[in-house]
């Protein structure tokens, strides 16, 4: 009896064995399915990412490319404004500077 006890007690650890084994290699196979899953979302995510940061570099791009002909045509008008008024200014002391440079180049000194 002794010797069927200690077969029933073998068998039985054998079949807890299997069972802790069947259970062990279920949760692998969760734990396997579940890291691609997230592997895969965060790839995914990733590329959503990836792409909204590349359609706003390339709208930022258009803008600056689109508002440099603006630009020049501001600075250009800009220059032609400082331009003028540096002729206006000059036009006003032109005269004075012409008698001032007459006055002291004719004037002998003894």
């Amino acid at each position: 009896m002794d010797s069927m006890r200690g077969h029933e007690g073998i068998q039985m650890l054998l079949t807890a064995e299997q069972e802790a084994q069947q259970i062990v290699t279920v949760a692998r196979n969760l734990k396997t399915t579940r890291l691609r899953q997230a592997k895969e979302e965060a790839e995914k995510d990733a590329g959503h990412y990836r792409s909204n940061l590349e359609s706003e570099y390339q709208k930022r791009v258009g803008e600056t490319s689109g508002n440099s002909g603006f630009t020049a045509e501001r600075l250009e008008e800009e220059t032609d404004v400082k331009i003028r008024n540096l002729k206006k200014s000059a036009s006003k002391v032109q005269s004075d500077t012409v008698d001032m440079l007459i006055k002291y180049t004719t004037a002998a000194k003894y």
